[in-house]
């Protein structure tokens, strides 16, 4: 990184002399190539593979809400909404979108 900021100083034209357009855009090109592939990637993988599990959902799946509500998916419905049992007979109705991840992969980590 500090190689970079060098470049990027040595690059200012000297006092007096002109610059041309392409050199003082490319530190700005450089930002924005940085951010894409530093966090904007990133979380777009990350939102395809949370969006993958919420497709791949059945039912007896244990699953964590965004709520921070533990249970197992009792029945899924087409209106993107799933019934959870939480405890036994006792089930509420959740939105798909809320459901973060499997209870499997909390232990993992």
């Amino acid at each position: 990184m500090t190689n970079l900021l060098n470049f990027i100083i040595l690059m200012q034209p000297a006092e007096g002399g002109k610059s041309n357009a392409m050199s003082s855009l490319l530190p700005l090109i450089l930002i924005i190539v940085v951010f894409y592939f530093f966090m904007i990637r990133p979380q777009m993988k990350k939102q395809k593979e949370l969006k993958t599990f919420r497709a791949s959902l059945k039912k007896g799946d244990k699953i964590v809400t965004s709520g921070g509500i533990y249970g197992k998916i009792a029945d899924i419905k087409d209106d993107g909404t799933a019934l959870i049992e939480i405890a036994t007979d006792v089930r509420i109705k959740v939105d798909l979108s809320t459901v973060l991840r499997d209870v499997s992969d909390i232990a993992q980590k």
